[in-house]
Order: C-alpha cells, then sequence, then structure tokens
C-alpha cells in the first residue's frame, strides 16, 4: 500500500496564487491560515484508500466533507479543490 497520505502530510504546500482559487471555487473566504487548517484536517480525516494517483496528481476524496482536493506528486503542492457532485 501507498504512503501518499504520509507524504503529503509531511510535505504539503501552496502557491500564492491557489488560496484565491480555493475560496473561489468552495465559494469562502478564508484566511491563508485557515486554507492550510482546513485542507489538512480532511486529508487526516480521509481513509488512504481515497488517495488516488493518476498520471502527476494525487487526487483526495473525502465524501463526507464532498471535497477533492488535487495535488501534484512531484512536489506536494496543492493545485486546486473541487466540490464533489452527488449524484
Amino acid at each position: 500500500m501507498s504512503t501518499y497520505k504520509k507524504e503529503i502530510l509531511n510535505h504539503i504546500c501552496y502557491t500564492a496564487l491557489v488560496y484565491g482559487r480555493i475560496n473561489k471555487k468552495l465559494n469562502l473566504q478564508l484566511s491563508n491560515w485557515e486554507i492550510e487548517k482546513m485542507l489538512l484536517e480532511i486529508i487526516q480525516n480521509t481513509k488512504e484508500i481515497n488517495f488516488e494517483k493518476r498520471g502527476k496528481n494525487i487526487y483526495i476524496s473525502n465524501e463526507s466533507g464532498d471535497i477533492r482536493i488535487t495535488i501534484n506528486s512531484f512536489t506536494i503542492r496543492v493545485i486546486t479543490v473541487d466540490r464533489i457532485k452527488q449524484k
């Protein structure tokens, strides 16, 4: 089994632009620190089975929070966060 979760928790990073992108996509108005805290809690509470590597990205799907986090697998940098569309 992979250790994506541990690797991400230890090395996650952000760009200056991603904070605005996350606020826009989730329709929020959080500070950078609040976004980092929110994502850290989501990642910690998501089971490793919901971490999927496709190509260069890792997708973390947290259905209880209706959120999917996209992370670059090489840099462990957050790319974006999307709402999971309910079926």
